[in-house]
């Protein structure tokens, strides 16, 4: 499948849950149920992925998580924040580079409708 066409349906499985949840749960309760919807859509994934960081030939788990790593090329990050902050985007950036890989999608299900301002 292409980037564009995962980031897609992953981003309709998001919408999907957003619609049935809203806003104002937690961020576990929104993986949970976007894992669902990924599962259900036979989209493969990984859930709260450790990324270790390697350091002069030694592999350091420093508590990285990504909170879903589909088809083992898309870093999803998700939050229930007011606002997605500059450091959010840093964070995901961070994992992008962890992972080598070159697409992720950050979202964020506090806010009224998902595609307004839910998703970079």
């Amino acid at each position: 499948m292409e980037f564009d066409e995962l980031s897609n349906k992953v981003i309709g499985c998001a919408i999907a849950v957003h619609r049935a949840l809203g806003p104002g749960l937690l961020e576990s309760t929104y993986e949970q149920c976007l894992a669902r919807e990924l599962a259900l859509a036979n989209i493969s994934f990984e859930a709260q992925v450790p990324l270790p960081v390697e350091y002069k030939g030694v592999r350091l788990d420093c508590g990285y998580r990504v909170d879903l790593f589909v088809e083992r090329k898309l870093i999803v990050e998700l939050k229930a924040v007011e606002k997605l902050l500059p450091i959010h985007e840093a964070q995901i950036l961070t994992y992008m580079k962890l992972a080598k890989v070159s697409v992720g999608l950050l979202i964020n299900f506090n806010v009224e409708l998902l595609k307004e301002g839910g998703i970079k």
